[in-house]
């Protein structure tokens, strides 16, 4: 379960509500196997306190998605979350735009996993289902990758979804072989994440968006408990 967006409201305001370790430890009791946040350098939404108190109060294993910016890279090693996510970061954009180029930036990132490792902090590389990406990912010495399944949840015709579904099914096969742990996530929605979860190398989905917009009108704890009964389905 991804709270960024919890931390999104509470910044419009500059207060101190909703405070997303609340709603972090509402989503742990309603089901959610996993907290993932997303501390990035413009601390548009979590705050480092944030991810300190989630390190602290929720029981359920921590995933901090961040750039490898020194200053985010100190702040990961201080805190020490189970996992960390790599993700590429651009200041201007909505949201994460696509996965992390790990062929382009390997001699700098195997490094980094070598450090997090030493640690005990796991770490997963957010990718796009391509198969170059998946076997730089495997070099760095990362033992996860998270496809980036954007491709898939807004294709714009039919056609699109079910190519950019292939492509997911592809190297989600791909990742298996190469050992990795294969988790995915991004746009996935309750109308969207059956497919995903058919996909029986995936092991782990990552969902914040839809959730948060859900609890919106039904509460935190149902919503997840919904996205829970989908994918048990799988």
């Amino acid at each position: 379960m991804n709270i960024d967006h919890v931390a999104t409201v509470r910044q419009a305001r500059r207060g101190s509500l909703p405070d997303p370790v609340d709603a972090a430890r509402r989503c742990e009791r309603a089901g959610a196997d996993g907290i993932v946040c997303h501390l990035r350098e413009d601390r548009r939404h979590i705050q480092d306190r944030d991810v300190m108190r989630l390190r602290r109060q929720v029981g359920c294993p921590l995933n901090l998605e961040m750039s490898v910016a020194p200053d985010i890279v100190r702040a990961a090693l201080r805190i020490r979350p189970a996992q960390v996510t790599l993700v590429p970061e651009r200041r201007r954009e909505l949201t994460t735009e696509g996965g992390l180029d790990v062929l382009r930036w390997r001699r700098r990132v195997t490094p980094l996993v070598r450090r997090f490792h030493e640690q005990g902090i796991e770490v997963s590389m957010f990718v796009d289902p391509v198969s170059k990406q998946l076997e730089a990912s495997a070099q760095t010495g990362a033992r996860t990758i998270e496809l980036h399944t954007g491709g898939y949840a807004n294709a714009s015709t039919a056609a699109k979804r079910m190519r950019a579904l292939a492509a997911l099914q592809r190297a989600a096969r791909q990742g298996r072989r190469l050992g990795l742990s294969v988790a995915a996530g991004h746009g996935l929605d309750y109308h969207n994440v059956n497919a995903v979860t058919a996909i029986p190398e995936i092991e782990e989905l990552n969902i914040g968006f839809s959730i948060i917009a859900r609890a919106l009108v039904v509460g935190i704890e149902p919503a997840v408990r919904e996205m829970k009964a989908l994918l048990r389905r799988r």
